[in-house]
């Protein structure tokens, strides 16, 4: 019975790797420590320079959907910290609750018509919706049950295939959640178990793929390829196999370390598979100590801002930190000092 169920997993693991050879490569993982130590990681795998910026949002800003004239609107109950792509999207952040949202590839995505009276909203503002109106991903998790929108996409700055992302939350508790549209629906996982998110295959199939290399045991072998799959085990394995260390410096360390070994080299190109994409930035948001980091593979230093410092007030200034092309300005310790004032950047939306 046991080779039975090990040659249909093999067969499974063949499948969903050759359906997962053509997503571009990001990953997010979530470390669950001791003494309620949750650490989330996330790298930024693209093609081209996504012209990165650090931005500290504060609370009270209106926002508006920019899907057209039956767009959602909200004022950000919470202020953030946000890494944008292109200053026109944010795709990666923290707010000062305690909630992380990460945006990744995922090819398989397919997103609903706008019909009826459900507002839209654009993907740029996604993430930020979600770090501007929630305390924890439950919060989360209940009012986007409720559909309150419907995402509009629209095509990646300079190319022109759309958009196609999902989106992870993490939160102080350890609380998880993944959202997705496949086939035009809405689907959410959420439980703490969710630590790791990769891109294709859609998450089901990820969990499943990854039954298998658990049966094998990660000591004994473990997927090495850049593919998303294979870095899914990977991350999967390795965030659980670190210590539990209470020690901060070494928690930090060990996460890090995890996230970069499922990163993809930075120049790299794969035969055969020209959407895998160099590393070319990684966040770690300490949900703890309220602590974000940023590390780019163009510069010596890792980085980080500390939101318990930031002033995220109604009415305070919009910071932003020049992180430069291909962020290669060099920046060490605690950054927040080196940010300053600037006009909000735009997202990309609808006119009209």
């Amino acid at each position: 019975m046991k080779t039975v169920l090990s040659l249909r997993h093999v067969a499974l693991a063949v499948a969903l790797t050759c359906v997962s050879a053509q997503a571009d490569a990001c990953t997010r993982v979530v470390y669950l420590g001791d003494n309620q130590d949750v650490i989330t990681a996330r790298s930024m795998d693209w093609k081209t320079d996504v012209a990165t910026n650090l931005w500290v949002l504060p609370k009270g800003i209106a926002r508006d959907g920019l899907a057209g004239p039956r767009s959602i609107r909200w004022t950000s109950r919470y202020g953030s910290v946000v890494a944008t792509g292109y200053d026109i999207s944010t795709t990666d952040g923290l707010n000062e609750a305690g909630l992380s949202a990460n945006l990744l590839w995922l090819a398989e995505s397919e997103y609903p018509h706008q019909r009826g009276a459900r507002p839209g909203l654009s993907m740029s503002l996604w993430a930020q919706y979600v770090l501007d109106n929630f305390a924890t991903v439950a919060e989360a998790v209940a009012a986007l049950e409720r559909e309150p929108f419907t995402i509009v996409t629209d095509k990646v700055p300079g190319e022109s295939r759309l958009a196609t992302l999902h989106l992870s939350m993490s939160d102080a508790t350890g609380d998880s959640a993944i959202v997705e549209y496949i086939n035009g629906k809405q689907v959410i996982h959420h439980d703490r178990a969710y630590q790791v998110m990769t891109n294709s295959p859609v998450f089901d199939q990820q969990l499943a793929l990854n039954t298998y290399w658990q049966d094998i045991g990660g000591t004994v072998m473990l997927p090495g390829t850049n593919r998303s799959a294979d870095r899914f085990a990977r991350a999967k394995f390795y965030i659980n196999a670190i210590p539990k260390s209470e020690d901060p410096v070494v928690a930090l360390a060990s996460v890090f370390s995890v996230i970069r070994n499922v990163s993809v080299p930075y120049g790299i190109t794969t035969p055969g598979e020209p959407n895998i994409s160099s590393t070319r930035w990684r966040t770690v948001a300490d949900h703890k100590r309220k602590l974000y980091f940023f590390e780019s593979a163009m510069t010596p230093n890792t980085f980080w801002v500390d939101l318990n410092k930031a002033d995220f007030t109604r009415g305070a200034p919009v910071l932003k930190l020049d992180l430069g092309p291909d962020q290669r300005n060099v920046f060490a310790g605690d950054a927040l000092p080196r940010f300053q004032p600037a006009e909000p950047f735009r997202f990309l939306g609808i006119e009209g």
